[in-house]
C-alpha cells in the first residue's frame, strides 16, 4: 500500500469514527460516558485535521482558497439555520 493510499484510508476512518462518536454521544443519557464520547469526537477531529494537513503539504489535496465573499455567505446561512434554544 502506498503512502497516499494509507493516509487517505487512515482520513475516511477517522470521518467514520467521528460520525459514530458523535451519533452515540447525542443518543447517551448517561453524562460521563457522553462526555467520554465528546471527548474522542475532539480527538477525531484533531487527527483528522493533522491527518489532511500532512495530505495537503504532500500535494495529495488541493485547496482553492475561497473569496471573502463566499465564506460570509456560508456563515450567514449556517447562522440563521442554527436552532434556538429557550429557556
Amino acid at each position: 500500500m502506498k503512502e497516499n493510499e494509507i493516509i487517505t484510508d487512515l482520513l475516511l476512518t477517522e470521518k467514520k469514527m467521528s460520525t459514530n462518536y458523535n451519533l452515540f454521544a447525542s443518543e447517551c443519557t448517561n453524562v460521563q460516558l457522553r462526555d467520554t464520547f465528546v471527548n474522542l469526537l475532539t480527538q477525531g477531529h484533531q487527527t483528522q485535521a493533522q491527518l489532511f494537513e500532512a495530505a495537503k503539504k504532500k500535494g495529495w489535496y488541493k485547496v482553492e482558497q475561497a473569496q471573502p465573499q463566499m465564506i460570509a455567505q456560508a456563515e450567514q446561512k449556517f447562522t440563521n439555520q442554527a436552532p434556538t434554544i429557550e429557556a
